[in-house]
């Protein structure tokens, strides 16, 4: 039997995800005009920024100035991603605006692991013991396993779903050796190799073996499935999504040039409210903020919604 969610909580990741890869640069200003855009369509959950090595991912060297820049709109969270300490300290200075939690990041492609942080995966649980311990010293609760990789990889091929759950048990008992409670899982398709069989295949046995968990999927739309995955995984009663505001973003590691990016938060927030699913978000307001965003970045997203119109605008005209 089919058991939807009566209601979905949607995480935008867009300015954090998009300006990342964006060629760039795009000016601190832009960035902060999208994040207080978003604040106003319904959303609850931002991620704002990355604060890793601005070296390696140069549209995020001006973190601080733009989390300094925005005004926080009330009952939104803020967040930013970071991967080690000092990303974690940079991060700290900005707890009065931002909900600093942490998060066990493991991956279930060994390659993956390498190619993103230069590790091997007994060398990432290593890191993420000690970045665990870290965040807890600072009352940053750490109550998230985030599995990258979780359907695939470019670099190694086809990932079992039994691969998914021993990484999942590496993360939670790195968590259960800090006395910490894990709250969520979030399995992430970062190279869009997930298909909705793939979807009910990890998400049956990541649930059959943890029950009681919230299960969160971040979804990419490298090869045009992503609407089709969301779909899946919501008949599963999956009520925790990532997404982009007009598919913005991609993974720069993933060794793919040009690939789309996220599932676009519009186009699943339309899902959403087809189906019946309450999201909170104002749909035509986010679709305007969609092509906001791709003026920012001056090149063509990959939401077909932004550019079509919600069905909603249509139904009035023929009202």
């Amino acid at each position: 039997m089919t058991d939807y969610p009566k209601t979905v909580e949607i995480h935008e990741e867009g300015p954090r995800e998009g300006f990342q890869i964006e060629p760039g640069p795009i000016q601190t200003a832009e960035k902060i005009r999208l994040i207080e855009a978003l604040a106003e369509t319904g959303l609850h959950h931002i991620q704002v920024c990355s604060f890793v090595n601005t070296r390696l991912v140069p549209g995020w060297a001006d973190a601080e100035a733009t989390v300094e820049g925005f005004t926080a709109r009330p009952g939104v969270h803020y967040t930013g991603l970071w991967f080690n300490s000092n990303g974690l300290e940079r991060a700290l200075a900005f707890r009065d605006k931002l909900t600093v939690t942490g998060s066990i990041h493991v991956t279930a492609s060994e390659a993956f692991t390498r190619k993103n942080l230069n590790r091997s995966h007994a060398e990432n649980l290593a890191a993420m013991r000690k970045q665990t311990a870290l965040h807890l010293a600072h009352n940053v609760p750490v109550n998230r396993v985030g599995v990258m990789a979780a359907f695939g990889c470019n670099y190694q091929g086809d990932i079992s779903p039994a691969q998914v759950v021993s990484t999942v048990a590496d993360g939670m008992a790195i968590a259960a050796e800090h006395n910490t409670k894990i709250d969520v899982i979030s399995l992430a398709d970062t190279m869009g190799w997930a298909a909705p069989h793939r979807i009910e295949r990890v998400i049956g046995e990541v649930r059959a073996r943890w029950p009681d968990q919230t299960i969160a999927l971040h979804l990419h739309d490298t090869r045009g499935l992503a609407v089709a995955n969301a779909a899946a995984a919501l008949r599963m009663g999956v009520a925790q999504f990532d997404s982009t505001v007009g598919g913005l973003g991609g993974c720069p590691f993933a060794g793919q040039k040009g690939a789309a990016g996220n599932i676009c938060t519009e186009e699943l927030a339309l899902l959403c409210a087809e189906m019946g699913i309450e999201t909170g978000i104002d749909l035509d307001r986010l679709i305007e903020v969609g092509r906001m965003a791709e003026a920012i970045v001056a090149h063509v997203l990959p939401s077909e919604l932004i550019h079509a119109g919600s069905l909603d605008a249509f139904r009035r005209q023929a009202a």
